[in-house]
């Protein structure tokens, strides 16, 4: 990896990408520390505590970068663009107008981004909305005003401002995806995880628990690598293609392979499904602030992150989802028809239906242990911190996260000094 990043600064071109998508970063990591207009910055610090102590603010404030803790114009961050897009995809497979365009090449996807960045809009606006209201219920608790000013007015520029900012993030992640190196999206989600690593080594190392301190890093890198070793699998399908006659000419039958990776969903399941755990704890937290032995109050403690009633929910949906999104990006039927129409098929298997009941019984036994994982990955900081009764910082989300988009981001590095390094057969 060291070799693949040095040998990236000693071509110009390449070296100007990797420049650039680090300063777009940094401009990012920048905004995280601004705070929006009409926010009283020295409040902020004693409010603070509420996002610790929180497990779903602690959550969403991870994936800011630390924005959401400082009221910042990044406060949001990328996560309501992320929201669109899942969205937008689980919409392609019962609208039949937007499965059509999905179909229709680069016109058609330019039109559901079009669209994406539509929703985005809206679900920015609307959780900037709640999020205004629910800075101001922890005013009670420091008695500090968080606000000044309370009004209209004021709750209206707020709202613009942490909306702009995350329009302004999803502009600086298409320019990351056009001009610098890896996916813009996931590059700013990535600097927002890894900017809070500092914190999670000082919590690491002034945890009073001792046995705790020992073993973390074990469990880390026993983590990491059973992180690397399942998104890195996959099931090589043969594929084999018949000579064929075009024109004039008559092409020689290849073969190849066609992978299936174990899991195909990637961390879109995990997310989708914390994003859907936090919202009954959210409400009632909005709704029962300041009170006792009242409903919103016990969903609050019944939806707890630390409970096992969240454990359990979140890993029930991760296994749904993970079945739904690899149906929705992998159909075995449009596979089929694509081979039999350019002249592959699987050696042993009949083209046409047969072949797409042959992918769909070899998906469903793949994505089973790879729902598994994720479920497992993502119930691992919540079961450690119930037996040791320690505060482990960083989620099974953020590592699947951190892993994927480096592993990705490396990926298409090697690939661009490939390209520019290749010397052919004769030198």
């Amino acid at each position: 990896m060291i070799s693949t990043i040095l040998g990236a600064f000693r071509i110009g071109e390449i070296r100007n990408k990797v420049l650039f998508t680090f300063g777009i970063l940094a401009l990012y990591r920048l905004g995280a520390y601004i705070p929006a207009p009409g926010i009283n910055a020295s409040a902020v610090k004693a409010i603070q505590s509420n996002f610790g102590g929180n497990g779903i603010l602690s959550f969403l404030n991870l994936f800011s970068g630390g924005g959401l803790g400082r009221i910042a114009i990044f406060a949001l961050g990328i996560m309501p663009y992320i929201t669109a897009s899942i969205i937008l995809q689980l919409l392609q497979v019962v609208v039949p107008s937007l499965e059509k365009l999905s179909k229709e090449g680069e016109v058609g996807q330019a039109r559901i981004t079009q669209y994406t960045r539509y929703l985005t809009v809206g679900l920015a606006f609307a959780q900037s909305i709640g999020y205004v209201f629910l800075f101001r219920s922890f005013e009670t608790q420091v008695n500090v005003s968080v606000i000044n000013n309370f009004n209209l007015a004021k709750v209206f520029l707020i709202v613009v401002s942490l909306t702009a900012g995350t329009v302004l993030l999803m502009w600086m992640g298409e320019l990351i995806t056009q001009r610098g190196i890896g996916n813009g999206i996931s590059l700013l989600i990535f600097a927002s995880i890894v900017a809070r690593i500092p914190h999670g080594l000082q919590s690491w190392w002034n945890n009073p628990d001792q046995v705790f301190r020992v073993i973390m890093p074990f469990i880390a890198l026993g983590v990491v690598a059973a992180i690397v070793f399942v998104q890195e699998g996959q099931r090589r399908i043969p594929i084999q293609y018949a000579k064929r006659v075009i024109g004039r000419r008559m092409t020689q039958g290849s073969q190849t392979y066609l992978p299936l990776r174990v899991n195909m969903a990637g961390v879109i399941p995990v997310i989708f499904a914390a994003s859907l755990m936090a919202i009954p704890p959210t409400i009632g937290s909005l709704l029962g602030h300041n009170r006792t032995n009242n409903f919103a109050t016990d969903v609050q403690n019944f939806f707890s992150p630390q409970g096992w009633h969240y454990v359990l929910g979140e890993s029930l949906l991760i296994i749904v989802f993970t079945y739904f999104y690899t149906a929705v990006t992998f159909n075995p039927v449009d596979q089929a028809e694509n081979l039999r129409k350019y002249g592959g098929f699987i050696p042993g298997v009949r083209p046409g239906r047969p072949t797409a009941e042959f992918l769909d019984r070899i998906l469903a036994r793949l994505t089973f242990p790879g729902a598994l994982f994720l479920a497992a990955i993502a119930a691992l900081p919540t079961v450690l911190i119930n037996q040791t009764s320690a505060n482990f910082f960083f989620g099974g989300t953020s590592i699947l996260i951190v892993i994927g988009v480096a592993l990705d981001t490396m990926k298409q590095l090697e690939a661009q000094l490939m390209m520019r390094n290749y010397e052919g057969f004769l030198k």
